[in-house]
């Protein structure tokens, strides 16, 4: 049975994803460097009828490297990246704890899924999560969205390192799951 147009969403991590990562963080709008092809590959995603929204774990402001100043920044480039090749970014979501608070917000918790999911009115089965690491893998798995690893960011030390959630599909990155993803939805 087909999605309901109006439901059609992908939830993506940002960095290693979207954007290159940084051990050190990335802390401002200078550092964050989309990875290529994937401003891209989420306006491909957009024109085949998508929304795509963002849920990203945001540490670096629980621990005082950045604020939410800085963090508007660099989600207002990305926005605007994004736009200057046709795509669309229609929310972020993001958890700003750090791991010692112990919150149901950050991943692996699925607690930011499950507020993507209720906003959105979608069915997480009929969603595909994208991250470079388990943790947001794990978190989509605890709902039952469909899972998928990119090599970029993480994503190639993830691998290595086994135990991914049973199902997970894994891609070069954000450009290989945008052609993947839609060749399947045309099976």
């Amino acid at each position: 049975m087909p999605i309901n147009a109006s439901r059609k969403l992908v939830i993506l991590d940002r960095d290693g994803v979207i954007n290159l990562d940084s051990d050190a963080f990335i802390k401002t709008p200078d550092e964050w460097v989309a990875i290529p092809g994937s401003l891209e590959a989420i306006a491909r995603l957009n024109q085949a009828g998508y929304r795509v929204a963002v849920a990203s774990n945001q540490s670096g402001i629980g621990r005082g490297l950045f604020d939410m100043a800085a963090l508007n920044a660099m989600h207002l480039k990305m926005h605007r990246m994004a736009a200057a090749v046709g795509g669309r970014i229609d929310a972020v979501f993001f958890c700003p704890h750090t791991a010692e608070d112990q919150c149901e917000c950050r991943k692996p918790k699925p607690g930011m899924l499950k507020m993507i999911a209720e906003r959105f009115e979608i069915s997480p089965e009929d969603t595909p999560v994208v991250g470079d690491a388990l943790r947001d893998l794990q978190a989509g798995a605890a709902l039952g969205f469909q899972l998928h690893l990119v090599r970029t960011g993480k994503g190639t030390k993830t691998l290595a390192g086994g135990g991914l959630p049973e199902g997970t599909k894994v891609h070069d990155d954000l450009r290989a799951f945008a052609l993947d993803f839609l060749a399947s939805q045309h099976e």
